[in-house]
């Protein structure tokens, strides 16, 4: 303002003019807002959905186990004393394995042997008697009451010495169930009572797996159970061996488990080339195998979960634009997930990127970058060699 005062006053006047519709453009342009940046077209990886086989089959972890599987107890109640079985031990068949204390069980019989002899002199006195009255009775000296009374005293001490001989045999027996011994044979596979403890009557001690047929033990969820029928097909793999065995479900539980609620599938395989009882094997009901049907499969890349399922992008070609559409996912296969309903063949849904659209967002196909250009030959090399000296050779 201060320079203006050395001009003349029309000047003044018109510069004053100028200069305030020059200052209100300028505050206007600072005041109003930068127009918005169009959102980048993202570059997003397709691939048109279509049919292939499907490739994996449903396989179950199993253990396997021996067809009978005893659990192995004393016939009487006692303290054990000795235990000869170690878990993992094979054993025949008659081979000792436990032993009870059987101090009290020979008491008991040796008092059932003396009531024995006790009924054997009251059955010989009375038949003495009888034999006496008898003679009697053949000269009249007594009664047929008196001798009907000698015949029954006689009788009532034959049925009470034959009694104590029966308990003398039922306590030789208890006497002898103080030893453990196996029924048949095979491995120990548990320990379920030690030396020192006391046991009733009936509580398992051993636990004994016994030779012969094998059995593959798994479980199946409860919508498949009813696809697995005994006598259908079952392949077996080893956990450390590619080798597959063929087997035949043997056996299907009637009943859930309580905690787990699946359905115990019992598979019985030749005990020649079963693996080792208690390996953990793998299992392929074949009743479940869809290998080789056709099926609609996409990478899980391709998936997202929108509220309470499962969406796919798909881009309509036309505008370029995604849009969400939701799908229903049966089961994978591998790395990718089989697609029940949602997408038909030919529709080109979004690969890698999912995570980062939004509907109707526009987007470019990603190309790959081509192989670089092959590099120009290279010049030819300059002789930078001195010329060699005259008459050099």
């Amino acid at each position: 303002m201060a320079a203006d005062l050395f001009l003349p006053a029309p000047w003044r006047r018109s510069g004053r003019a100028l200069f305030l519709p020059v200052l209100v453009a300028a505050l206007a342009a600072g005041c109003s807002k930068p127009p918005p940046q169009e959102e980048p077209v993202r570059a997003v990886k397709v691939m048109a959905v279509g049919t292939s086989p499907y490739g994996s089959e449903p396989e179950f972890a199993a253990e396997v186990r021996a067809r009978i599987e005893s659990r192995l107890g004393f016939r009487v109640a006692g303290k054990i004393v000795r235990r000869q079985a170690e878990l993992g031990q094979a054993v025949k068949a008659g081979q000792v394995l436990a032993q009870l204390d059987p101090q009290d069980l020979r008491l008991a019989a040796e008092a059932a042997r003396a009531q024995s002899v006790a009924a054997q002199t009251n059955r010989d006195l009375a038949a003495a008697d009888l034999k006496r009255y008898r003679e009697l009775r053949a000269q009249n000296f007594i009664s047929g009451a008196e001798l009907d009374r000698r015949e029954a005293t006689f009788k009532s001490a034959q049925a009470q010495y034959e009694q104590a001989q029966a308990q003398v045999a039922a306590q030789g027996n208890q006497a002898s169930y103080a030893t453990l011994v196996a029924d048949a044979a095979g491995v120990v596979t548990g320990i379920e009572a030690e030396p020192g403890q006391v046991v009733s009557a009936g509580t398992p001690v051993v636990r004994i797996a016994q030779d012969g047929a094998r059995d593959v033990v798994f479980s199946v969820p409860e919508d498949r159970a009813g696809q697995v029928t005994p006598g259908s097909a079952v392949k077996v793999r080893g956990w450390a061996s590619d080798r597959e065995i063929e087997g035949r479900v043997r056996e299907v539980a009637a009943s859930a488990d309580a905690v787990t609620r699946t359905y115990t599938v019992k598979v019985s395989i030749d005990a020649a080339s079963s693996p080792p009882l208690g390996a953990t094997v793998y299992a392929r009901p074949q009743a479940l195998s869809h290998s080789g049907a056709p099926v609609l499969k996409l990478p899980t890349s391709a998936l997202r979960q929108e509220g309470g399922g499962t969406a796919v992008w798909v881009l309509d070609k036309g505008s370029m634009t995604v849009k969400s559409q939701p799908v229903q996912v049966a089961t994978a296969d591998g790395n990718e997930a089989v697609i029940a309903s949602g997408v038909a063949p030919g529709t080109l849904v979004v690969t890698a990127g999912v995570h980062v659209l939004s509907p109707g967002q526009k987007v470019a196909i990603y190309q790959e970058k081509g192989a670089a250009a092959p590099a120009a030959p290279a010049p030819g090399a300059t002789n930078d060699v001195a010329p060699a000296a005259p008459g050099a050779k």
